[in-house]
């Protein structure tokens, strides 16, 4: 855009500085001051402002104002609103005997504002970013030749903020990545890192979450030489919210467990204990319980979870086994009572999954559900539990036909040779 006489080549050299700078920055910050102070050089004016816009508030913020602290208003409201909305220049020769100038700016910075350009910063799709208002010519009031030259400043302005605030967003997104992959990082390292080994048993625990963080679990630690704890648990969710409920969940039962004699105990006190952590809406359901060697016994509690299901060798039949209380951190005095134990014979194999797995639909909404998943167990019950959980998995991913995960899984198998 040709630039008047009226202006000289000290300012197109402003100006050119002004686009260098742009192309170097990398902090909004810095930029916005470099372009108020290069317009208030080259206009030759007392103030200048930049108000960015925010969309969702449907307000201006003077995120830089020289000679001012931060301002921030409603965008219906004044000469930089007016900008807004209209997209267009405004020049205002006398402030005061113009009804649109909002005389709240002036009593809260004690400024007489004379005369006001204002320039709408746009994007060339059309977006508004913002405003540049300059106050207080030097000498008289703003020209349509002074119209133009901030016109050209604008529109150069309002590219590079939105290239500053893609890089800023870009380099936030990496910040947040990073530090998912932290969490990521720490949340694996808190499953087991083998499974067990054991006499007369084969025991193997599986995770997969839908995205960097999940809301599952599962744990394995030993009370005795001959009494190995095991828990599975799922928060609501999935996500780095439900991660660090399932990390004070696993936190929480082994510090409680103890010698693991009193398993209702246990859960009763984790309940409450949650109950006091949990916003509403929150909640974890749990299967937890000390599987005896000797005696081939599993004793259990299971806090609203499912499914649970035991292959019995002998008559080749599946049984489900429902709750035995409520999921946790829902209601402090719900009783989470001990199930029957689970008493394995040669060949024996219970299930312990979250519902992430039967839960999975394919594109028509159908869902995997129990029966495709008891037909899987009773097909491949010889093979080791680690192969197992991988069959079914498998068999899952057929099934959703390249629907995408949306759930977490967890997946602990125990099997008596």
């Amino acid at each position: 855009m040709p630039v008047s006489n009226n202006h000289s080549d000290h300012d197109l050299d402003i100006l050119i500085d002004v686009a260098q700078r742009m192309s170097r920055s990398f902090e909004l910050g810095p930029l916005l001051e470099t372009i108020a102070e290069a317009g208030r050089a080259v206009l030759r004016c007392d103030r200048a402002s930049i108000f960015l816009y925010d969309r969702d508030k449907d307000e201006l913020c003077s995120t830089v104002a020289i000679g001012t602290g931060e301002i921030r208003f409603s965008a219906r409201r004044g000469i930089a609103g007016e900008s807004v909305h209209r997209r267009a220049v405004v020049i205002v020769p006398d402030a005061y005997a113009d009804p649109r100038f909002n005389l709240e700016i002036d009593r809260q910075t004690g400024y007489r504002t004379r005369n006001i350009l204002s320039i709408p910063l746009l994007v060339p799709d059309g977006e508004v970013l913002g405003v540049l208002q300059l106050l207080n010519k030097n000498a008289g009031s703003f020209t349509s030749e002074d119209e133009k030259l901030a016109a050209a400043l604008g529109a150069l302005t309002g590219i590079a903020i939105k290239r500053q605030m893609l890089l800023d967003e870009a380099a936030e997104k990496q910040r947040l990545e990073r530090e998912l992959d932290l969490a990521r990082e720490i949340q694996l390292g808190l499953l087991p890192g083998a499974n067990p080994t054991l006499k007369g048993f084969d025991v193997a625990g599986w995770n997969r979450s839908a995205g960097r963080t999940g809301g599952d679990y599962y744990d394995f630690f030993p009370l005795s030489e001959d009494r190995l704890a095991i828990a599975v648990a799922d928060a609501t969710g999935h996500g780095i919210g439900p991660a660090l409920i399932a990390v004070q969940c696993r936190a929480m039962l082994r510090a409680i467990t103890g010698n693991g004699n009193n398993l209702t105990a246990v859960a009763d006190k984790i309940n409450h204990l949650l109950c006091k952590d949990l916003s509403c809406g929150r909640f974890v359901t749990t299967c937890f319980g000390v599987l005896d060697i000797p005696d081939a016994c599993f004793h259990y509690v299971s806090a609203g979870h499912g499914p649970l299901l035991l292959y019995r060798r002998q008559t080749d039949e599946v049984q489900t086994f429902a709750a035995t209380g409520l999921p946790m951190g829902v209601i402090p005095d719900s009783p989470i009572n001990l199930a029957d134990p689970i008493d394995f014979r040669s060949g024996d194999l219970f299930v312990l999954l979250t519902d992430g797995f039967v839960e999975w639909s394919r594109p028509d909404g159908e869902l995997y559900g129990e029966a495709r998943l008891i037909e899987v167990l009773r097909r491949h019950v010889r093979q080791s539990c680690p192969e197992l959980i991988q069959t079914i998995y498998r068999d899952v991913i057929r099934f959703a036909e390249g629907s995408p995960q949306t759930d977490d899984l967890t997946a602990v198998l125990i099997k008596r040779d």
